[in-house]
């Protein structure tokens, strides 16, 4: 006896055992930005002024470019994961959702080197 529908079984089709790491990923990033979302709302709730000079000397501290740099890489993990979903979801044309994917994951990765790069210059004084 199987659990599987009629047009499951005709087709071929099941689970292609990728949902768990995906909604994990999803709820573990969402906690880390919960995290550091509270983190980087206080700090900005107790910067004096928001002049280049302040937010240069703010990211210069190493904790606040490390937490920065957390904060950038699940920002991006957590959009991915959710622009994934909604591409898989909505767009049903096999090229458009295969296009749309890539483009996606370039954007994303393209960002998030950009808001590192970014940091690490600031951070590291150069």
């Amino acid at each position: 006896m199987s659990l599987r529908s009629p047009l499951g079984r005709v087709l071929g089709l099941g689970s292609a055992k990728d949902g768990t790491s995906h909604w994990w990923g999803q709820r573990v990033s969402a906690v880390a930005l919960l995290l550091l979302g509270i983190w980087f709302a206080g700090m900005l709730a107790t910067m004096s002024g928001f002049s280049y000079a302040e937010a240069a000397a703010f990211i210069a501290r190493p904790v606040n470019s490390i937490l920065l740099l957390l904060l950038t890489v699940s920002m991006a993990y957590h959009s991915y994961l959710g622009v994934q979903v909604v591409i898989e979801d909505y767009v049903h044309a096999p090229g458009i959702k295969v296009v749309s994917l890539l483009l996606t994951r370039f954007v994303h990765t393209l960002l998030a080197v950009a808001a590192l790069y970014a940091i690490l210059k600031i951070g590291l004084g150069a």
